[in-house]
């Protein structure tokens, strides 16, 4: 499976400052990987337990968000791009982003 594959479901979290991605990834046999932000791939029996540790870590899915709900973290939907890359390395230096201070518009 190549990276950026349309079976990934990519997730985001916003800290303060900071922009969070992980990688949801459903295999053939039902089991589930997130790739996380340091670049660990955790492994979860199924989508459902996967998706609700990332629910208890406060992501919320990127493909569910509205207007609103980007509006709520401050951060404007159409500027959301889910990390991209070869391989896993790539991605992993690309799964923490910086948000502009809204005061500056600077990281």
């Amino acid at each position: 499976m190549s990276i950026g594959d349309d079976k990934d479901q990519w997730w985001l979290a916003a800290l303060p400052r900071m922009l969070v991605w992980a990688r949801l990834r459903v295999l053939e046999s039902g089991v589930a990987e997130v790739l996380d932000c340091d670049g660990r791939t955790n492994v979860y029996e199924s989508e459902e337990i996967a998706r609700a540790a990332l629910m208890d870590a406060e992501f919320r899915p990127l493909d569910g968000m509205d207007d609103e709900d980007a509006a709520a973290w401050g951060l404007d939907l159409e500027e959301l791009e889910p990390p991209r890359g070869e391989d896993e390395e790539s991605l992993r230096e690309q799964m923490i982003r910086p948000l502009k201070n809204p005061l500056t518009g600077r990281d």
